[in-house]
């Protein structure tokens, strides 16, 4: 197993680590570091079943259900469907998964099925460098600050999926990495309703204004994606976005599996 990076410091490509069969304990350390280390991993020429997909997602965290169980893989629940349509749109605002939890998850890991001839590729950004680049008397303003996390509004919420994740929820903007104790910063700006002490107005456009000055090209990594692709994305340090530019008559489709972490601190 080799990680060789695709940028500089941040996302790598693994090579040598086949995820169809079996998954050692020394391995799945080995990928766990690596992930916490440069923030997204690109495993190539994957091949997954549901099942096996799943079983390779053991090797980071236990999976977990998703937000919106109407996008919930038929025959395997913990696997949520990515396919635009009329009814499910792109994410194409930067983003971490799942801030409407207590313990979001701690990483989000992708795998391509059927991918369009062009477009359709994820983007994805260290928020650890965001953060460092950020004015000191920036990092000042925002220390401490928490946002208040619910559903963002997409998409209908089925009175069940409410129960389990529609409460309120506090976290720090300003996110410590468990493993390696790097800062970054940390929110959903669709989920969050405000910043504690602040109006929702406000709260939007100090996000909005973070993303302006944290999103800059020398901190992002663009997939583009072929089918076999597996991505894992940490979302303890890394925000992602889709590019709504393919030809729609083209199949995007994406397994998308979510594995339990740590409140954020």
């Amino acid at each position: 197993m080799r990680a060789t990076p695709l940028t500089s410091g941040f996302a790598a490509r693994i090579d040598g680590l086949a995820l169809g069969g079996p998954v050692g304990a020394a391995a799945a350390a080995r990928l766990r570091a690596a992930l916490a280390r440069h923030g997204v991993l690109v495993l190539g020429r994957q091949e997954l079943s549901p099942d096996r997909l799943l079983a390779a997602a053991a090797a980071i965290g236990r999976p977990e259900r998703q937000n919106y169980s109407q996008f919930n893989h038929p025959d395997h629940a913990d696997i949520g469907i990515v396919q635009y349509d009329e009814v499910q749109t792109p994410a194409d605002t930067w983003h971490t998964d799942h801030t409407n939890r207590e313990c979001p998850p701690k990483a989000t890991i992708l795998y391509a099925v059927e991918v369009p001839e062009r477009g359709g590729d994820t983007s994805f950004a260290d928020m650890r460098a965001a953060y460092a680049a950020l004015p000191a008397a920036t990092r000042r303003r925002i220390a401490g600050l928490r946002t208040v996390n619910t559903f963002d509004g997409q998409f209908e919420v089925s009175d069940a999926d409410r129960r389990a994740f529609g409460a309120p929820i506090v976290h720090p903007l300003v996110r410590t990495h468990p493993e390696t104790g790097a800062k970054a910063l940390y929110f959903h700006i669709l989920k969050t309703a405000r910043i504690e002490g602040m109006s929702a107005r406000a709260s939007r456009e100090l996000l909005r204004g973070l993303l302006r000055r944290a999103i800059r090209p020398a901190f992002v990594y663009r997939h583009r994606w072929s089918a076999g692709d597996l991505v894992i994305i940490d979302n303890r340090s890394v925000m992602h976005r889709v590019h709504d530019d393919y030809d729609r008559s083209e199949t995007r489709l994406l397994h998308r599996v979510i594995v339990a972490g740590d409140r954020p601190f």
